[in-house]
C-alpha cells in the first residue's frame, strides 16, 4: 500500500513548476539586482569622468577667472553628474599648476565644491605639485587640473560590492592666459 502511494507521488507533476520557481526566483532576483548595481557603478564612473573633463574644459577656456565664476562652473558640473548628487556625495577640485623659474611645478590656486571625500592627488595649494609620471610643465606654462570624486555606496549588492570613492582627473592647458591667479 505504501509503495503505491510513493509511486503515485513520484508520477504526479502537479506543483512542480511552483517548486522550480521558488528555487529559481531568488537566483534570478539576485542576478537582476546585481546587474542594476554594476550598471549604476559604470554609469557613475562615466559621469565623474565627464564632470572632470567638463570642469577642466570650462576653466581652461577663460581668459581671466574670478571666485564667483568658479561657483557657476561648479554648479554646471553638478548638472553633468545628474541623477547622482555631486553636492552631497561628491567632490570636485580645480587647481592651477604652474612652473615659473622654480625647480618644480607649484599649485598656484585650488578650489573645491561638494561634501564628499577626496583630497587632491596633485597636492594642496601653495606646495610643489605631484604630477603624473612623464607629464612635464615647461617654464612659464601652467595647466588646469579638475579632479572629480564620488562616494559610491551600493544599494542592492552590498554583500558583493563594497563602498568606495571613485575618482577621475583631467588636465588641460589654458587657452588664452596662464590663469595663475584668481580674481576676487
Amino acid at each position: 500500500m505504501i509503495f503505491k502511494w510513493v509511486r503515485r507521488l513520484l508520477k504526479d507533476q502537479k506543483g512542480s513548476l511552483a517548486v522550480e520557481m521558488a528555487m529559481a526566483l531568488p537566483i534570478l532576483a539576485g542576478l537582476l539586482l546585481s546587474g542594476i548595481e554594476v550598471t549604476r557603478f559604470v554609469l557613475l564612473n562615466q559621469k565623474i569622468e565627464r564632470a572632470s573633463a567638463t570642469m577642466a574644459d570650462l576653466v581652461s577656456q577663460a581668459e581671466t577667472l574670478a571666485e564667483g565664476d568658479l561657483g557657476n562652473l561648479f554648479t554646471a558640473s553638478g548638472y553633468v553628474v545628474e541623477p547622482f548628487d555631486l553636492a552631497d556625495e561628491g567632490h570636485i577640485i580645480v587647481s592651477s599648476i604652474g612652473m615659473l623659474g622654480t625647480a618644480s611645478p607649484v599649485v598656484n590656486w585650488q578650489r573645491g565644491f561638494g561634501n564628499g571625500s577626496g583630497a587632491s592627488i596633485f597636492g594642496p595649494e601653495g606646495t610643489n605639485a605631484v604630477l603624473p609620471t612623464g607629464f612635464v610643465i615647461r617654464d612659464g606654462e601652467s595647466v588646469i587640473v579638475a579632479e572629480a570624486f564620488y562616494d559610491f555606496a551600493p544599494v542592492f549588492a552590498g554583500g558583493v560590492m563594497s563602498p568606495s570613492t571613485l575618482s577621475r582627473y583631467s588636465i588641460l592647458r589654458p587657452r588664452f592666459g596662464a590663469l595663475a591667479t584668481l580674481l576676487p
